[in-house]
């Protein structure tokens, strides 16, 4: 098989799986998925559509329902990136003259002349490139329209892309304006492989039959249907359909997930599988937070009302955390060791993995803290504490100390001994004694001199959740986050203090 067909297949292969990741919801009854289409609607959008409950439909970036989705999967064999440039170039999506901006304006015109209701979303495993990235939200994946419109003249960056679309086009700024919040660029970082073990940790809740080794048959089985001429599916057609397959089984004691979202997964969204979500998407501008005493006033109450709730429903909830590491640390200082409650959370490491304390047994090769603690000011108060696990963010917390906290008595620098990285910790076990070993080794270094704590993590949300259970510990403790998209100076900015 030559390596055009191979891509060739696996593009086939990721339609079809992200198919599934929709079409799978329409067997739960609760789900806000209505229908879900596979090869049909407005063309160059047409590989696959989601229609929502209008009761409970997902927001637009401008706060409108969103009632449809249509989306175009595009497959790439080696990873790269693409810019504002190649949405007007055919060649990026193989086509001989339309680029994927006429398609989408086309469908736009068609389908939501008004520009609310309707989604066109590109769904590739290219990354948008850092130039053209800042326009993009990262909650929504959407067209920043207050940065794209940025200035009246076409000098500036932003108005040289609105001058090339709007010539490209044929259209003016009123019409561009119409245009492009339809218009969205998803990203799926996930392997073939990674897809296909997300889509059976989803069957098994699902009531679908699970497929871990060998071919996997749902690829094929949709193309099947599509050749019978079955393309659109609601609950009742869908169930029918997966049942003359033999796909059906029982429910494998689908778990109760609560969601909390303060951003949105490119593919994973927590309203369609959640019992319940806390969406807080909208109190951010992508990462940075609108107002910052907000953290204090509006999201921790309404987290801790939220668990707490949560907590009297089942005392062995599952989390899932689309959130700052901010809200992972605060749902631990809720759902606290006292509590009583045995939680699972939902780790994203590639796939989606399941951690929770004990789910392994410790091992002799998992890595372990790498301590530096060193006294900055004789009479300065305040321990600083740099945990770098997913990645080393000693230099950026260094360089926020010199502008903002001067003052501050030490620092304790926590690096694990095998170098950060995403895949560094190795399960809810490892999180749990690392979190632990942190915390005791907080105490150990605050022994007769007890300082307000600056935590700066870069570490997965499961362990930021577990060093959070011990908060009562560790004592006052205020938590900076990362300006990651460097909208706001590329710096850290101070979030929430705990106890309030």
């Amino acid at each position: 098989m030559t390596q055009s067909v191979t891509v060739i297949r696996d593009g086939f292969d990721f339609q079809a799986r992200m198919f599934w990741m929709k079409a799978a919801w329409l067997l739960d009854d609760d789900s806000r998925i209505l229908r879900v289409g596979f090869e049909h609607g407005p063309k160059g959008f047409d590989d696959i559509w989601v229609e929502y409950d209008p009761a409970r439909c997902p927001s637009e970036q401008s706060a409108s329902p969103l009632r449809r989705q249509h989306i175009q999967c595009k497959w790439h064999a080696s990873p790269s990136t693409y810019g504002y440039a190649d949405l007007i170039n055919p060649d990026f999506i193989n086509a001989p003259t339309v680029s994927l901006l006429q398609k989408a304006h086309a469908a736009q015109q068609m389908h939501a002349p008004d520009g609310k209701g309707v989604q066109f979303q590109l769904l590739t495993n290219w990354r948008v490139d850092e130039p053209f990235g800042k326009y993009i939200a990262q909650s929504s994946k959407t067209l920043r329209m207050d940065r794209l419109f940025e200035g009246k003249t076409d000098r500036s960056h932003a108005g040289q892309i609105r001058k090339a679309w709007r010539e490209h086009l044929g259209i003016d700024d009123e019409a561009l304006r119409i245009l492009l919040p339809t218009l969205a660029l998803q990203e799926s970082s996930m392997s073939l492989e990674g897809l296909r073990e997300h889509l059976n940790g989803m069957f098994l809740g699902l009531g679908l039959k699970c497929m871990h080794e060998g071919t996997f048959a749902y690829d094929e089985i949709v193309y099947d249907w599509m050749a019978q001429g079955v393309q659109e599916f609601d609950r009742k057609s869908f169930r029918a359909a997966c049942d003359r397959q033999g796909l059906l089984q029982a429910r494998q004691g689908r778990p109760i997930v609560y969601g909390v979202k303060s951003f949105e997964h490119p593919i994973d969204n927590l309203n369609d599988r959640c019992e319940e979500v806390l969406d807080l998407v909208d109190r951010f501008d992508v990462r940075p937070i609108r107002d910052q005493q907000a953290w204090a006033t509006d999201l921790y109450p309404k987290l801790k009302g939220f668990l707490l709730e949560a907590a009297r429903k089942t005392r062995s909830p599952r989390l899932a955390l689309d959130a700052h590491a901010t809200l992972a640390f605060a749902a631990g200082s809720v759902l606290n060791v006292k509590s009583g409650c045995d939680v699972e959370l939902e780790q994203r490491v590639g796939d989606t993995k399941i951690w929770k304390v004990g789910d392994s047994e410790p091992q002799p090769d998992w890595a372990y803290w790498v301590f530096e603690h060193e006294v900055l000011n004789d009479d300065g108060e305040g321990l600083i504490v740099a945990v770098s696990v997913t990645h080393d963010a000693v230099p950026q917390v260094k360089q926020y100390l010199a502008d903002a906290l001067p003052t501050a008595k030490a620092i304790l620098i926590a690096r694990l001994s095998s170098g950060p990285g995403g895949r560094s910790v190795k399960s809810g076990q490892h999180a749990f004694q690392l979190a632990e070993n942190l915390a005791q080794k907080v105490t150990t270094v605050q022994v007769g001199d007890r300082q307000p704590l600056h935590l700066f993590i870069a570490a997965p949300n499961t362990f930021s959740f577990f060093l959070g259970q011990r908060q009562p510990l560790l004592g006052k403790s205020t938590l900076y986050e990362y300006d990651l998209e460097g909208a706001h100076g590329a710096t850290y900015s101070s979030s929430l203090s705990l106890p309030l």
